[in-house]
């Protein structure tokens, strides 16, 4: 959640400059070539994980991990979760085996202040603490809380893995752009039954497989919406964009002001109460939490945090297989397309199809069926991507006792009882 710079002599920004700005600057369209991988973890004591870490403590075990050698960047949101961003690797093994090695690095430090980090989607144990005290946060805090308690929970308690895809190519096909952001939204809510993995919050359980996701749900009418589906990508999202609220208007001293219901275009136009900026737009972008935010390339948000130290290979490697692999991005295409009647015309993730994976995870039988055929296809494309035999046998392994059988990790949450399993 990194702040671009603030407004100062920077030119006001015109409708017309904003929208061609957000058509070309974020679907950047060329051969899908590059692959990234985002890992947020939640923090907790190795022995006393349902008590919140001392702040005192967390902070310096961070200030410790600061001067490590990474590859990735190494930030931290707001309620002391940890986050690696690997940079574009050329391939899915360069991507894993970067971010595996800066993984280790992190552990072994944090190690040695009774720390681990915890692959999981919502913290289970603890409620929201925010311990980022900025400008920035506080904004953001007071917009959510406009809507309800979901927004300080998002930021202070979920944790996920985000896989970031090039955009794909200008033309039609399995690789391009309007194929895979189809692919996107309909895989997306597969990916959210498969990986569930956050049943719980505050001790007990909260009825949801992903409790993260059903939190993104519910943050505001607009802000974590995809764009309405159907419509061409770039105009879709540029629409978004503009016609979404703000969330606060950067000052270089003081408190951000946070308006109520000024969307961008209306900013624009108005010019109060100051006129906004490219640096503005760039910002608003980084407050919209869209399932799948174009980037210039493609950044899927909605898979939860997974459990063990490589649980997070399997969904950076099965859901590279199926966007990056031709015959397999077709398969999976064909596969997830007759989910788009059960999604309907609501955008994710507050269509039928998204709440019933954050809900159900694979015992719902549609998702089931889907996975099932994405998993299967995957596997077969894993080898023409040079993934190496530990990469493929976790992904199998994954496949053998979760998808089969229409599980998914949050199954296997010790706080989840024999009749939320069945």
């Amino acid at each position: 959640m990194a702040a671009p710079g603030r407004a100062g002599s920077a030119p006001p920004l015109s409708e017309d400059d904003a929208e061609e700005l957000l058509r070309c600057i974020c679907f950047k369209t060329g051969p899908p070539r590059t692959v990234g991988v985002e890992l947020e973890w939640l923090v907790h004591d190795r022995h006393l994980p349902h008590l919140p870490v001392d702040e005192a403590r967390l902070d310096r075990a961070f200030a410790g991990l600061r001067g490590l050698p990474l590859g990735s960047a190494l930030t931290f949101e707001p309620g002391g979760q940890l986050e690696l961003s690997s940079p574009p690797a050329a391939s899915l093994m360069e991507c894993i085996d970067s971010t595996a090695a800066d993984l280790a690095a992190v552990r072994t430090a944090l190690a040695r202040s009774g720390l681990v980090l915890t692959g999981c989607g919502h913290d289970p144990w603890n409620p929201p603490r925010r311990l980022l005290r900025e400008p920035r946060y506080d904004a953001m805090e007071a917009c959510l809380d406009r809507t309800g308690p979901a927004g300080r929970s998002m930021m202070c308690s979920t944790a996920s893995v985000q896989v970031c895809l090039d955009a794909g190519y200008e033309e039609p096909g399995p690789l391009g752009l309007g194929r895979r952001w189809q692919l996107a939204h309909l895989l997306g809510a597969v990916l959210v039954a498969a990986f569930a993995n956050s049943p719980a919050g505050a001790g007990g359980e909260t009825g949801w497989r992903s409790t993260r996701q059903a939190l993104w749900a519910d943050l505001d009418p607009a802000r974590a919406l995809a764009p309405p589906p159907g419509a061409p990508p770039r105009d879709a999202w540029a629409a978004h964009v503009l016609d979404t609220p703000v969330m606060c208007v950067r000052a270089a001293q003081g408190p951000w002001p946070v308006p109520e219901g000024l969307t961008f275009r209306e900013w624009i136009r108005s010019g109060k109460p100051r006129p906004p900026t490219r640096a503005d737009l760039d910002y608003h972008m980084t407050t919209l939490f869209p399932p799948v935010r174009p980037r210039g390339h493609l950044e899927l948000r909605m898979i939860d945090a997974q459990p063990g130290e490589t649980g997070w290979m399997v969904p950076l490697a099965v859901t590279t297989a199926l966007f990056d692999d031709p015959e397999a991005a077709e398969t999976a295409y064909r596969t997830v397309k007759p989910l788009a009647e059960t999604a309907g015309p609501l955008p994710a993730p507050r269509n039928p199809l998204w709440v019933g994976a954050a809900r159900h995870g694979l015992s719902d039988p549609e998702l089931h069926g889907a996975a099932v055929g994405c998993f299967a296809v995957a596997l077969e494309a894993l080898p023409r991507l040079g993934a190496s035999k530990a990469v493929q046998d976790a992904v199998a392994a994954f496949h053998e006792r979760h998808v089969l059988p229409g599980r998914c990790p949050a199954d296997d949450f010790p706080l989840l009882s024999k009749e939320t399993r069945s």
